[in-house]
């Protein structure tokens, strides 16, 4: 038996050709660009054939007589026994102009090249979007039928399988498969496409929140899901069965999910929160269609939803499959199939191997580099207080990646002796002193490094002023909150506003706000410096609202307690567990890297949500606290102390709560 194949390299097409193969008398040409190609001798080793089983032909079906020079047709001609058409264009998203050209001029030269040798059968693999956008069941003897052929692909794919319909001189078959996946044996898949864009959005949920968090959903239409290995089983099976020629099959699913359950299965399968409660989608479509026409052709309404589509990474098209109208009955295939045993698998039980390869094989943070190299190299970052502390740690990680860093600081003697460290580790770190609580050295700053490196990339606001002091102990200190204020809050805004007007003409940059775990938990005796830091996160929120679609990203670093010259005043610090310098780094280098709207320790963001759930009990937990561990007599202003805990036990309590303000 002889086939003649095109769209062999393709995603169905070659488990089709495998399958043909698997009968000791099959021989295959194929159709494919460049016969020399090595991606042919790939395709023969997953075929497991050579090439005396698996020819291949060189051609285009977008060419008339697919672009076969005449000696391969003549040679061809009277031996063809079965031809089968997958070549298409199968993306939603793809140009109109293209899939007029493939699908409907492509069908068209296949058509015209299998007359022209003369061959004995024709099948014409289209899709279940032949239907368009149908509402009700559509059975396979319906065609004409179709309604909603507004999008390219849709039409194309109606209008191809029409004209096998009408100018196909030899017999033919029409196979309309589902919304094709993986294999369900091995979870294999090409590419990112139907079910799978959600797949990063999953993932996501997946990591902010534990697996036993119920979610609520939505249900949606019903989405018809088939694995690879199924299709290829099915059609060569029903191509291959006598007395089907003029008929249609429908290679779906005759129990779908609707889109909430697939959702569903899939969230179990990534061993993510499932979707306990699901909302019928349905229910907007009792709005009046030309209100959600209006209100979608707004352009606010139109931006704001692209803008999310492309950051959660769903196509446009995805829209409309969430009330997908159309039910296919497969029934006329089903007949012929389940006596053979050919049946659909269960989405249930393979969906965790459709995960397993996406989260191994397709999650486009694979293809990203993750390494801080990845993000800095060749580009100019600078750290506000690089010249001690955490900033001279990131500083020379940032350096040792292979970007220009340069380090501000009050000290210049402090900046040449982190520059000579750096040095002697063959790093290169370049000093600016500046007092950015001075908003005209902040302006300096800004010229200066303008004029030498024309830009920054990446902004890192470290410099900052800690006050622990009580309230009670303020009451005629308001001076501290006023200079906690001046470096913490305005200095840093300040420079950044200096260097945004570049970062949004380039359309490209990073500022990343290094704040407090003091603001997630409010710590008691820091009221002047969480102030500070939570004042910083506030302008950075609104900034990032702001400058989201001109390519700026900021970041806001909770940072817990470091062992840095800052907490050097307070003795007790001595004998509670801190983070290093270089561990606050990593910290730092986990926001280059990541570019997330937040960077928090698990501790931080347990005192957030114990404030926002329980706020008395949190104000008691921290009272508690604050009575316990003692004042010091820097912490007094220099009025006393004999820096004794009021309660004791303080050690015991810091250790429990690594990292937090006391």
């Amino acid at each position: 038996m002889i086939y003649f194949v095109t769209g062999a390299s393709g995603f169905i097409g070659k488990r089709v050709v495998r399958t043909l193969l698997q009968r000791a008398d099959a021989l295959v040409y194929f159709l494919i660009r460049d016969p020399q190609a090595e991606r042919v001798s790939r395709l023969r080793s997953f075929w497991g054939v050579d090439e005396t089983r698996a020819i291949a032909v060189g051609g285009d079906i977008t060419l008339p007589e697919l672009g076969i020079d005449g000696e391969t047709a003549d040679r061809l001609c009277g031996r063809v026994d079965h031809i089968f058409h997958l070549a298409a264009v199968y993306d939603l998203d793809a140009d109109g102009e293209a899939d007029r050209l493939v699908n409907v001029e492509g069908t068209r030269n296949v058509i015209d090249f299998a007359a022209r040798i003369d061959a004995r059968r024709f099948h014409h693999v289209s899709s279940i979007a032949a239907a368009g956008l149908y509402d009700g069941v559509f059975r396979e003897d319906m065609f004409d039928e179709a309604d909603g052929l507004d999008h390219p692909y849709f039409a194309t794919k109606h209008d191809s399988e029409g004209l096998v319909r009408t100018q196909c001189p030899m017999p033919w078959r029409i196979y309309r498969p589902g919304i094709v996946v993986g294999d369900s044996q091995t979870g294999e898949m090409d590419k990112i496409d139907g079910p799978y864009y959600a797949f990063k959005l999953i993932q996501k949920i997946r990591k902010a929140l534990p697996p036993w968090m119920p979610m609520v959903g939505i249900e949606g239409g019903r989405m018809n899901l088939v694995p690879v290995d199924y299709v290829a089983t099915a059609m060569v099976h029903l191509a291959l069965t006598d007395g089907l020629d003029g008929r249609c099959f429908h290679l779906t699913d005759p129990a779908p999910l609707r889109v909430g359950e697939v959702l569903d299965v899939f969230m179990r399968a990534a061993h993510a929160p499932a979707l306990s409660l699901r909302i019928n989608a349905a229910l907007f479509s009792l709005l009046p269609r030309g209100l959600v026409r209006g209100l979608g052709s707004l352009k606010p309404i139109h931006h704001m939803r692209d803008a999310i589509l492309k950051d959660l990474g769903l196509p446009d098209s995805l829209i409309q499959f969430i009330n997908y109208p159309t039910k296919f009955d497969s029934r006329d295939a089903q007949k012929i199939l389940v006596p053979a045993g050919i049946t659909v698998p269960r989405l249930e039980d393979y969906a965790w191997r459709l995960w397993d390869y996406w989260e191994r094989h397709l999650d486009p943070d694979l293809f990203i580099d993750r390494s801080l190299k990845g993000r800095v190299q060749g580009k100019v970052v600078l750290v506000t207080g690089g010249s001690a502390g955490i900033g001279r740690a990131a500083a020379l990680r940032i350096a040792e990646a292979g970007a220009t860093t340069l380090i501000v600081g009050r000290d210049q003697d402090k900046l040449d002796a982190t520059c000579r460290e750096a040095a002697l580790r063959g790093l290169t770190l370049i000093p600016f002193a500046a007092d950015l609580a001075e908003l005209d050295q902040c302006d300096e700053l800004v010229a200066r490094v303008g004029e030498i490196y024309g830009q920054v990339d990446i902004l890192i606001n470290n410099a900052g002023r800690s006050i622990r002091r009580g309230i009670e102990e303020s009451y005629d200190r308001f001076h501290d909150f006023e200079r906690t204020m001046r470096i913490n809050y305005f200095g840093a805004i300040r420079l950044t506003m200096g260097l945004l007007p570049q970062m949004v003409s380039r359309r490209s940059g990073h500022v990343i706000n290094i704040s407090s775990i003091g603001v997630l938990t409010n710590a008691p005796r820091f009221s002047a410096y969480v102030a500070s830091k939570a004042a910083l996160e506030s302008w950075t929120r609104c900034a990032a609202s702001e400058f989201i679609d001109c390519g700026v990203e900021f970041t806001t670093v909770n940072m817990p307690l470091v062992r840095t010259d800052m907490i050097a005043p307070t003795g007790i610090y001595d004998h509670v567990p801190t983070l290093t310098p270089d561990q606050a780094a990593e910290l730092i280098v986990e926001a280059i890297i990541e570019r997330p709207e937040r960077v928090a320790t698990r501790l931080g963001v347990f005192g957030q949500v114990v404030h926002a759930l329980a706020p008395r009990q949190a104000h008691i937990i921290m009272n508690t606290a604050y009575r316990i561990f003692p004042s010091s007599s820097s912490d007094k202003g220099g009025k006393g102390g004999d820096g004794k805990s009021s309660g004791g036990g303080y050690t015991d309590l810091a250790k429990a709560m690594k990292g937090l303000y006391f």
